[in-house]
């Protein structure tokens, strides 16, 4: 049961609130104020924290202040708000506030808003391991895809660009099916020699060298996962001894005689088109059909665009939580940056720019420049010729155009996520000469 801080002075929205977390599964933790929430949230973990802004004595955002001095990984907050506070309730959010919700609020869009939030930045520091796979609607296609499959045995083909993630995707499937231990190789960096060794395992004697019994990854993996990345590597000499040990369910090491059976299950992926290999002849096509059973694809980061800032601050909270120190929090111009940028080395990419940004930053508040060198493609910059309305229209202009292809194109969804009505979303396009793309509905 997730555990949920409830920071409200008010009693009888307080305890309402209360009554409806308990009631959503939530174990809900309600304090009166501030100063008699701070200790608890200083020492103990919280999936997700909803406070008043407003409170006797200590002030919300105050209490939000305070403790990222001391902890370099805070659970989300959500700040009630009334319309005066709003200006500060934006501050909050450049400041790593996960969200605000103003007075009078419809209280199942705050309930779906906690939900939302409390199973992905609750394991932030678990992106990889057994926590989330993205925020995104793609990736949640996918995670309800590993839900269903998880059970089964089947072999699954992980498809995707270099750097989409597609192991974290396998271990994610492999952590869901409950299964022994996990054994990842990579076809693409075995030494062709030693290949068919590493795979099966070879006996004592079977070729110089060979001083005792080896066990194959077949073998290691047995009664769990076998990840095979860059399938579409592997030798076609070896595929033709794969595709038999897929087939009979049993390993013969090098230099053996007698089957060894092995209860693996078999997960692969490639960056390749495969139909295209089997076409120039590189890759067997009864292979092909054995391997492809059950077929994922990972889109990669530049289709799914909402899960950028999302994983960006996922891999900010695995840095200070590594470093031990305060968590880097990101400025507008930086946000503006990651999404504009196309991101061709993706998840990896992503992680390895913000893990640099972290160690070399001068602060612990990231700007564009932190992230991206100069002449790099860092989103927008400032034009030498341009008025300061162009620019800030230019500015706004890029931002609309990322949410509307991060929705698909809905207006309406578009609308919602910026705060505006849709027909004021209409309005702006209009001005700003941004036609709807795709086929998103109204």
């Amino acid at each position: 049961m997730s555990r949920l801080c409830l920071v409200e002075d008010d009693p009888i929205m307080g305890e309402s609130l209360a009554d409806r977390f308990e009631l959503e599964g939530m174990d809900a933790h309600w304090f009166r104020s501030a100063e008699e929430a701070e200790p608890r949230l200083s020492a103990e973990p919280f999936a997700a924290v909803v406070c008043d802004i407003r409170l006797p004595g200590m002030s919300g955002d105050r209490l939000f202040e305070r403790l990222r001095v001391r902890r370099p990984v805070l659970p989300p907050f959500i700040f009630i708000t009334g319309f005066g506070d709003l200006g500060r309730a934006v501050e909050l959010l450049k400041l790593g506030a996960a969200d605000y919700i103003t007075k009078p609020f419809d209280l199942d869009r705050l309930i779906a808003r906690v939900h939302d939030l409390i199973g992905p930045v609750a394991n932030a520091t678990k992106v990889g391991r057994d926590g989330p796979l993205g925020g995104s609607a793609a990736m949640a296609r996918v995670e309800r895809m590993l839900q269903r499959i998880a059970p089964l045995d089947a072999m699954v083909l992980i498809r995707g660009e270099t750097g989409t993630g597609k192991e974290v995707v396998a271990r994610r499937l492999h952590q869901l099916s409950g299964r022994g231990p996990f054994v990842a190789v990579n076809c693409a960096a075995l030494a062709e020699s030693l290949a068919e060794s590493e795979l099966f395992g070879h006996e004592r004697g079977a070729f110089t060298g060979a001083n005792q019994t080896h066990a194959g990854v077949f073998e290691r993996a047995d009664g769990g996962t076998l990840f095979l990345d860059e399938i579409g590597d592997m030798p076609l000499a070896l595929q033709a001894k794969l595709l038999r040990v897929l087939q009979d369910r049993a390993v013969v090491r090098v230099g053996g005689r007698a089957p060894i059976q092995v209860d693996t299950r078999v997960l692969l992926a490639t960056h390749q088109d495969l139909a295209q290999l089997i076409t120039e002849g590189r890759f067997r096509e009864d292979l092909f059909f054995r391997i492809n059973v059950v077929e994922l694809r990972i889109p990669p980061l530049r289709e799914r665009r909402e899960d950028i800032l999302w994983l960006a601050r996922c891999f900010l909270a695995e840095c200070g939580e590594r470093r031990g120190v305060r968590q880097c929090s990101l400025e507008m111009d930086a946000e503006e940056a990651l999404i504009a940028h196309d991101w061709p080395g993706n998840v990896r990419e992503l992680r390895h720019t913000i893990e640099r940004a972290c160690i070399f930053a001068d602060g612990d508040r990231l700007h564009a420049l932190d992230l991206f060198e100069p002449g790099l493609d860092a989103g927008p910059t400032e034009p030498e010729d341009e008025s300061l309305d162009a620019y800030l229209a230019s500015c706004e202009r890029r931002y609309i155009e990322s949410r509307l292809d991060a929705n698909a194109g809905r207006v309406s969804a578009t609308a919602e996520l910026l705060g505006i009505s849709r027909k004021s979303l209409w309005e702006r396009m209009r001005r700003l000469g941004i036609r709807k793309k795709g086929g998103g509905s109204e």
